[in-house]
């Protein structure tokens, strides 16, 4: 998993509303959020609120990006279904594997592979300036909106 200080993984993507690349954050500040599964209780909570702070996050000339590795029709259900506003990834496992979140987890005594909820701020030149791994939604997005705005 990428740490602060370290340079961010470079990315493309497919997203509900067309491609996402890194290289098209180039000078702003963007918070990239991992997450497991589209309509999902923990992931919705999630979704809403990034979208409810997103134009605090705009104030702060951060950009958001929600991934999974649903498809794009599955992310424009969810963000139709759900009302968000931030922007939805559709990894094919690239992305995931370059972040370190696709990893070994277990459920009832089962192990298998899924992504870790965390979130990375990346900065204007490109450089991880905050992570957070095993991400517990309540209060989260509050908090990357404080890093964000504390961020040059």
């Amino acid at each position: 998993m990428p740490q602060p200080g370290d340079a961010a993984p470079d990315f493309r993507m497919d997203g509900d509303a067309g491609p996402i690349a890194l290289s098209d954050f180039a000078g702003r500040k963007l918070v990239v959020y991992f997450y497991p599964k589209d309509d999902t209780p923990g992931c919705t909570t999630e979704g809403k609120a990034f979208s409810a702070l997103k134009a605090d996050f705009d104030a702060a000339d951060t950009a958001i990006v929600g991934v999974s590795r649903d498809s794009v029709a599955s992310h424009a259900k969810f963000r139709t279904k759900q009302g968000l506003t931030v922007a939805l990834g559709s990894d094919d496992g690239s992305v995931t594997e370059a972040f370190g979140v696709w990893v070994e987890k277990s459920m009832y005594g089962k192990k298998y592979m899924g992504i870790e909820r965390a979130t990375f701020l990346i900065g204007r030149d490109g450089i991880i300036a905050g992570v957070w791994p095993k991400v517990k939604v309540p209060g989260h997005a509050e908090a990357v909106l404080a890093a964000a705005r504390a961020l040059a």
